[in-house]
Formats: structure tokens, C-alpha cells, sequence
């Protein structure tokens, strides 16, 4: 359980309360943006009596809501999307965690926590931070620090980002393109660009799970660098590699899809009901920060995760203005 302030309502009032919160962001009044604001401020206000069941739920129910998008996809527009990002997603991949390393020794940020932000930066957020933590046996401070960066940045990018797509006159295609490389998780992918248009979160979903792919061999990559690190120690021999199974799940219902005229028909429905799954999935992730976790972000971290994510915004940036 998260430490509410002093003044804080009784557990039962808190939940009570984050139900109500939860209800609101199903409403048409309801948005991304706000949905995670609401959570946050929430969670920081009167405390989140279970931040655990909160977390797990905002995990899978943002699975769920990602292959509920599938069904609303045509197959080919996705297979177009992701394959046309793999060697720029190669590339950008590399550069951040090169460029995370040469941060994090510059502002002297703690090893680890350094590679979890670059990695959490580079591919798709805290999923990667926590596919990667587990490997190389990161403390929970670490995954903390990492964490609480990322979900900053996610939270600014909600706003920030359709915001300047608008002001720089971005396509539908290009905004979902600098979004799916550039913003962090893919709840927040889908935050900023269901609010820019229906193509750009087509696209940006397309391209953010195809980096996503990427965690498989991050993983692999430093479950191998640590266990040469620890040949001959104590540590575990062997550490499990967290597969992101659903985005299978993803392409099945977008083929499915393709195939369908009844299910082409029905997706329409089928994209509103992901989205508001996505918008509440927001929400959860934002009810289960605490003021422990913000506290725990020193200025180092953040300083680190900001210069990376300026770099690979900047950069995705470019090259989706000079490919228009």
C-alpha cells in the first residue's frame, strides 16, 4: 500500500473514490490526457489503498486493449507500418543506448539505473525497463528511479505532443510515426495519437509495437552481458526473458480483420471500445504512482532520460519531416 498523506480519507473512502475517478474517464468528458492527470493526482492526494492491483491491471488491460486496436487494422497497412520502420527502428535503438551510456557516465548516474532508462527510452518504456531489470537483477530502487523518469516524460508527451504535430502541420502518418518511435510506452502512443486522428493512431500503434519486438533481444543481449559479469559469483546462472505474447495477439486480430467483412464492418465499434480501454488503462497507471516513487527520481536520472528522449525525438523528428 502506498503512504497516503496524513489528512488522507479512509481506505475504503480512496477506493471509493478511484472508482469514481475510473467511472468519469469512461465518459465522453473522459481523454488520455486527463485520465492519467486524474490517476496521478489521486494517487498523490488521498493515496491508492492497492497499488499493486492496480498496476496488474493496467498491464493487461492494456493488452487487452491493444489487440482489440488489431481488429480495427487492416493487416497490410500494419505489415507496411512495421517494415518500414525496422531499419530505422534498428538504428535509433543503437544510438540511444550508446548514447544513454555516454549520459549516464557524463551526469554520473548509478550503471544500472542508467541502462534501464536508456532502455526504457530506446524500445517502448516501462515494459522494457521491467524486461530488462529482471534480467539483470536491478533493485527495486533502480526500477523505481526508472520508472518514475519514464512515466514523466510519458506524461508530458500526452500534451506536448499533439501540440507541436499541430503546430509544425505533421500528417496523419507523420505525427503517428514520431510518436511510435519517440514517445516511451505505448499507452501513452495511443493517448497522443487517438487524439490526433484515427490514421495516426493507427500508425503509431503499427510502429510502436514493432519496436516493442525489440525487448526479445535487449533482454537476451544483457541477460548475456550479466552473466559473463557474474561467471564464477554467487549470482543467478540463468534469468528468464519476458516475451511480449500479445503483440501476436495483435497481428491475429488484424488478420482476422483483413479476412472479415463483418468483423471490418464492426471495427469502428470495436476501435472505441480499445480506446476507452486505453484511456482507462491511463488512469490505472496514474493511480498507482506515490510520492515515494516521484521522490526517488533525482535530478541526475531525469536530467539523463530528458537529453535522451530530446535526442531520439529530435532526431525521428527529422527524418519524418525529410521522408514527407
Amino acid at each position: 500500500m502506498s503512504s497516503p498523506p496524513p489528512d488522507a480519507p479512509s481506505p475504503r473512502t480512496a477506493s471509493l473514490l478511484l472508482a469514481a475517478g475510473a467511472a468519469f474517464c469512461l465518459t465522453p468528458w473522459g481523454s488520455p490526457p486527463l485520465a492519467l492527470a486524474l490517476g496521478a493526482a489521486l494517487a498523490l492526494t488521498i493515496g491508492n489503498p492497492r497499488p499493486g492491483p492496480s498496476r496488474i491491471a493496467a498491464k493487461y488491460l492494456l493488452q487487452v486493449s491493444v489487440v482489440l486496436l488489431g481488429f480495427s487494422m487492416d493487416l497490410r497497412k500494419v505489415l507496411e507500418a512495421g517494415a518500414s520502420g525496422m531499419a530505422f527502428a534498428a538504428a535509433t535503438i543503437t544510438a540511444t543506448l550508446a548514447l544513454g551510456w555516454a549520459t549516464g557516465r557524463w551526469l554520473s548516474v548509478e550503471r544500472t539505473t542508467s541502462v534501464l532508462i536508456a532502455s526504457g527510452t530506446a524500445i517502448c518504456g516501462g515494459s522494457a525497463i521491467a524486461a530488462v531489470g529482471t534480467v539483470i537483477g536491478a533493485a527495486d530502487a533502480q526500477m523505481s528511479v526508472a520508472i518514475g523518469t519514464v512515466f514523466l516524460l510519458n506524461a508530458a508527451a500526452l500534451y506536448l505532443f499533439p501540440m507541436l504535430g499541430h503546430l509544425l502541420h505533421l500528417s496523419q502518418s507523420q505525427f503517428g510515426t514520431w510518436a511510435g518511435v519517440s514517445i516511451h510506452d505505448i499507452s501513452s502512443v495511443v493517448g497522443a495519437t487517438s487524439v490526433y486522428g484515427l490514421e495516426a493512431l493507427q500508425r503509431g500503434t503499427a510502429v510502436k509495437l514493432s519496436r516493442a519486438l525489440w525487448i526479445v533481444p535487449l533482454s537476451l543481449g544483457a541477460a548475456l552481458a550479466m552473466r559473463r559479469v557474474r561467471a564464477g559469483s554467487a549470482g543467478p546462472a540463468r534469468a528468464r526473458v519476458a516475451v511480449p505474447w500479445f503483440i501476436g495477439f495483435f497481428l491475429l486480430a488484424s488478420v482476422v480483420r483483413s479476412a472479415s467483412s463483418d468483423v471490418a464492418a464492426a471495427s469502428p465499434a470495436i476501435a472505441r471500445v480499445a480506446r476507452a480501454g486505453m484511456t482507462l488503462t491511463l488512469f490505472l497507471i496514474g493511480a498507482g504512482l506515490s510520492r515515494k516513487a516521484l521522490a526517488a527520481v533525482g535530478w541526475r536520472p531525469l536530467a539523463q532520460g530528458i537529453l535522451l528522449w530530446l535526442a531520439i525525438g529530435g532526431l525521428s523528428l527529422l527524418v519524418v519531416l525529410h521522408s514527407a
